[in-house]
């Protein structure tokens, strides 16, 4: 009995190597360069193109504010007013300076035309042509202030109206009726009829910096119905210290213009090319003494450990700067299982050949 459970031991012994070396069924993944893309998730909200605060050019009481937020205007509406009491009343004394200056300067040009005449006639004296004629360059300058006095006042009177400065749509109302205001102090925020873009905050990539003018796939969270294109015209140089991210402006092709989309939420896809380079599964990845590699197959279909350089991670792959070459084959699915030396064979062609 003895002998008999010598000769089981020693069959086991012989055995369990040969089990041991059964090939691994995993993905074999073949190392190759490839186009690569840039994608981005982005997150923002509608914005129109081009607003802008408006104010009064001077200072005053507010007596009416004619649009509410969300009312769309006309270029050259009224929109808002303050007391012209003052503006009229300058307006009347610089037409009555204008009038004033105006018969001064036709009595100076009517003594000159007598000063002329009397000369011509030998009755009169050059000295006094020469005072006619600086007493019309006088009442001529005079006339030429006075006129621009009265193009200041009126003005000034038309200053005491904010009118839209194209076609727009209010989107803040920010003074009432009563209140007292300062010269340039915002009362309406105004955002162009036409032309709308998103506003993304995101984080600083070197990769970004090649988006300038990269589609731009947009949904709406508001409104989930909502689907657009647009394209990123702008990416701000500097970071936001703030919120430590970068500003990204896509300029949106087809948007409704309707004013509930302003400061809209959106998601945003941006895909760009980015080059090329080694692209492999993310299951493909391991480590070896706390550095990323991969299990790398031979000849034989044995496996050996390679380090590699992780440039960066996209959406399922990981993209390696260095560490394999084109031609090689890798483990993707199944590498979770081995160690060095194990033997494998391609998953995929014994499924094959079944």
């Amino acid at each position: 009995m003895p002998r008999l459970t010598m000769l089981i031991l020693a069959f086991l012994a012989l055995a369990s190597p040969l089990r041991a070396e059964a090939p691994l069924p995993v993905e074999f993944v073949a190392v190759e360069r490839t186009e690569l893309t840039f994608d981005a998730a982005l997150t923002g909200t509608i914005a129109a193109r081009d607003s802008v605060d408006m104010g009064f050019r001077q200072g005053g009481r507010i007596t009416e504010v004619l649009v509410r937020e969300g009312d769309r205007v006309s270029k050259g509406q009224a929109l808002a007013r303050t007391d012209p009491l003052q503006q009229e009343q300058a307006l009347r004394v610089a037409e009555a300076s204008v009038a004033a200056a105006e018969a001064t300067e036709a009595q100076a040009r009517q003594a000159l035309e007598r000063a002329e005449a009397m000369l011509r006639r030998g009755v009169g004296t050059r000295a006094a042509l020469d005072a006619a004629s600086q007493g019309l360059s006088a009442a001529t300058g005079g006339l030429a202030q006075a006129r621009s006095a009265l193009g200041q006042a009126q003005r000034a009177l038309e200053d005491t109206v904010i009118r839209a400065p194209a076609d727009a749509i209010v989107t803040a109302r920010k003074a009432e009726p009563g209140q007292i205001v300062g010269a340039a102090q915002a009362v309406l925020s105004l955002a162009s009829a036409t032309g709308r873009e998103a506003v993304f905050q995101t984080a600083d990539t070197p990769l970004l910096r090649g988006a300038i003018g990269a589609p731009v796939s947009l949904s709406g969270i508001d409104f989930p119905e909502l689907r657009m294109t647009a394209h990123v015209t702008e990416i701000a140089p500097l970071v936001d210290p703030a919120t430590g991210s970068v500003t990204v402006r896509a300029e949106i092709e087809d948007a409704p213009t309707t004013v509930s989309l302003l400061g809209a939420a959106v998601r945003g896809a941006v895909h760009y090319p980015a080059g090329n380079g080694i692209a492999v599964p993310w299951t493909a990845l391991t480590a070896a003494d706390g550095r990323p590699a991969v299990w790398l197959v031979d000849g034989g279909n044995r496996v050996s450990l390679a380090p590699v350089q992780i440039e960066r991670f996209t959406s399922g792959m990981v993209i390696l700067r260095d560490g394999v070459r084109p031609g090689q084959i890798v483990v993707g699915a199944g590498a979770q299982m081995l160690y060095p030396g194990r033997k494998v064979t391609d998953a995929a062609a014994a499924a094959g050949g079944e």
